[in-house]
């Protein structure tokens, strides 16, 4: 037997530890020390049942992402759950922590499930694009149904401990004491000559005939592009119509053709950059952190008071400044709408809603300001603006206090500048809608220190955002090359194609919304007024007035005013094309001697999408991302780009590097186009035949 899982014996009941931190993750040495502790478990005369359970702080809790992308080692994980299935005496599963993916599997292999009141279970592969490859597809639907354990298989969200009991997933919720909890419930079941429940000898419930039918037409519109939730209704399918070992060959079948898809492999490839961007190159792991009790946002518009949220949501009290009292009251009245909407769709109590309103602490004067932590200013997108509220900031707040700035473009090096502390000055870029949206561009100036950089990252955390540190320049990695992207969109548009073609495309691609419907969403005003700033200073880079600026200088600045790139009705978000739009550009192609021509859907796609990868390698040569997954991450949680496709350095590596860039040569030839000249990474890598992480 191997050390990381032990064996004892406790008052007639054997117990089954593992002990392999830090979650007891199922990788060869746990199955190997299963199969050993259960056989000594069998063999001892003294033990009438046996208790698998785990140190620490949960049970196992799924498979060893180690041995992901590795040749499997023997024993299999369906082997060891096999045997504990027929074993020759009385089985329980005591759980607390996350019993996931495996763990969960393991469980349901047991006769009995015992779980600590605060244990969560479920089987979430699905989220990496897989579905449950040791039985998990066929003995839930065994247990619980298969009405109920579909919508378990195929979202992949964890159950509560008391969910899980009232659907029958467990037998027993305790508290305290888990494993003595575990043990009086085997002597309880040994003593009252309770039988042993193998699974795979149950009979599937099904109440809904046509559950899976209606299940996946309820899925489609939100799951389109990924692979998996469709499979894993085949696989539940197959444990209502198939024997048990059929069905566990279906499921493997099912199991092996998505582990080899292109889906699931983007997919892991996001679940470990998430957990990977967390980590700054060059800031090193006992880099001090400061305290963060007290925060102020300076600004109470639709961002600022989002971003109040989201320090509110964490318990952390908040100063909300504006410099007039009806902008104050509006902006409080938007943050306790949308608290109010929440708790009518049951996600708050409204005793919660108050606690939040409570935290977060309206202001007129900056000199109230003087002890928090950090300040985040939210003001209008001016460089002139945004200096003057950083000069306040520099003369009230206390030293050591981490001045942020949210700007979505500007120079942070130009902001610090204006401060006597630039080494306390950082970009802190929230997504809108903030209170929602998941990404964090945490942007590092020249100066700013490490304990800033390491204080910031945790606390995008500690808020629920991913935060991914980049540097400065315009548009940092995002807006850098959503800007790229934009400029080929309302270029192509000029050439022939119309603007719900393009939005078709890129929406097909599996993006939520195209170029323009984005636009018309953050509103034609907001990248109207950046270009405005950039022709103001005789930028180089700075785009001649688009016919998408003259639909803003008109008034139609997207949905908040009815119309914009395409017109909308009251009450009803769908883009909806405009004869005046048409009008607008037809005009605009004719004042600059253009000829309308036919462009393919290909061209759009690649056009929209190429370029962005083009100037992802720029960023990743000039160090403003660190690495490609850095700029994929930015691109899956701030802009939608799809999780099965990876992020656009990860796509890129799919499409082919060297594509790529012969298309970028191409299109810098007919184009004649600055957008189009190629990334010297992107040509080095195309040259040696590499990708951003292949080769």
């Amino acid at each position: 037997m191997t050390q990381v899982v032990r064996y004892e014996c406790r008052d007639g009941i054997g117990v089954i530890t593992v002990d392999y931190p830090p979650v007891n993750a199922l990788g060869a040495a746990v199955r190997s020390g299963l199969l050993a502790a259960l056989e000594q478990g069998l063999q001892d005369a003294d033990a009438r049942a046996l208790v698998v359970t785990g140190d620490g702080r949960t049970f196992p809790a799924g498979a060893d992402i180690r041995e992901f992308g590795k040749p499997p080692v023997e024993p299999f994980l369906p082997d060891v759950i096999n045997a504990y299935e027929s074993a020759g005496k009385l089985t329980v599963a005591a759980i607390h922590g996350t019993a996931l993916g495996g763990g969960m599997e393991v469980a349901l292999g047991c006769d009995y499930r015992v779980a600590l009141d605060s244990a969560k279970v479920g089987l979430p592969e699905v989220k990496l694009g897989l579905l449950p490859g040791a039985g998990g597809t066929q003995r839930l639907p065994r247990l619980i149904g298969a009405d109920a354990a579909l919508p378990i298989i195929a979202e992949g969200n964890p159950v509560p401990a008391a969910k899980a009991k009232a659907l029958g997933l467990v037998d027993e919720v305790v508290s305290g004491d888990l494993v003595a909890g575990a043990v009086a419930f085997a002597r309880k079941l040994v003593e009252s000559n309770a039988p042993q429940r193998p699974l795979r000898e149950q009979a599937v419930k099904l109440d809904n005939p046509n559950l899976f039918a209606e299940y996946e037409k309820s899925i489609a519109r939100k799951q389109r592009g990924f692979l998996s939730p469709f499979r894993c209704i085949e696989a539940v399918r197959a444990a209502t119509e198939l024997p048990f070992d059929e069905g566990m060959k279906r499921e493997r079948a099912l199991f092996m053709e998505l582990m080899q898809s292109s889906e699931s492999r983007a997919q892991r490839h996001v679940f470990f950059a998430e957990r990977e961007v967390a980590k700054v190159p060059g800031i090193a792991k006992d880099t001090p952190r400061r305290d963060i009790n007290t925060v102020a946002v300076i600004g109470a518009g639709t961002m600022g008071g989002g971003i109040a949220m989201n320090f509110a949501n964490a318990g952390i009290p908040v100063r909300l400044l504006e410099v007039k009292q009806d902008a104050l009251d509006r902006g409080l009245a938007v943050i306790r709408r949308n608290y109010e909407n929440t708790a009518r769709k049951g996600r708050l109590t409204q005793d919660d809603v108050e606690k939040r309103m409570s935290l977060i602490q309206p202001t007129l004067s900056y000199d109230d300001l003087g002890s928090v932590d950090l300040v985040i200013e939210a003001v209008f997108e001016t460089m002139d603006i945004k200096k003057a509220v950083f000069k306040e900031l520099d003369r009230v707040c206390k030293p050591g206090a981490i001045l942020a700035t949210n700007t979505s473009t500007l120079d942070v090096n130009e902001i610090a500048a204006i401060t006597s502390r630039p080494q306390d000055v950082m970009g802190m870029h929230f997504f809108s809608p903030a209170n929602v949206m998941k990404l964090l561009e945490n942007v590092r100036g020249e100066k700013t220190a490490d304990d800033v950089v390491a204080t910031v990252m945790d606390l995008s955390k500690r808020i629920g955002k991913v935060g991914v540190c980049v540097g400065v320049c315009h548009g940092f990695v995002g807006n850098r090359m959503l800007h790229k992207r934009q400029h080929e969109a309302i270029a192509l548009v000029e050439e022939g194609a119309s603007p719900e073609q393009v939005d078709k495309v890129i929406y097909d691609f599996g993006l939520p919304m195209g170029p323009f419907a984005m636009s018309d969403l953050a509103g034609l005003d907001v990248g109207y007024r950046i270009r405005e700033e950039l022709r103001k200073a005789g930028d180089p880079e700075a785009q001649a007035l688009s016919w998408v600026d003259k639909l803003a200088a008109k008034g139609r600045y997207g949905q908040k005013t009815g119309a914009g790139v395409f017109r909308y009705e009251e009450g009803d978000r769908t883009p909806r094309p405009d004869p005046e739009v048409a009008e607008l550009i037809a005009e605009h192609r004719r004042e600059k001697g253009i000829t309308p021509r036919e462009v393919t859907d290909q061209e759009i796609l690649e056009r929209c999408l190429y370029v962005m990868v083009n100037e992802g390698a720029k960023i990743l040569e000039e160090g403003i991302a660190a690495r490609p997954l850095d700029v994929d991450v930015v691109w899956i949680y701030g802009y939608g780009f799809p999780v099965y496709r990876g992020g656009p350095m990860f796509w890129a590596d799919h499409v082919g590097v060297k594509t790529i860039y012969d298309k970028v040569v191409e299109f810098q030839k007919r184009l004649g186009d600055s957008n189009w000249k190629p990334a010297p990474l992107l040509k080095q890598l195309a040259e040696a035949g590499k990708g951003f992480y292949a080769g």
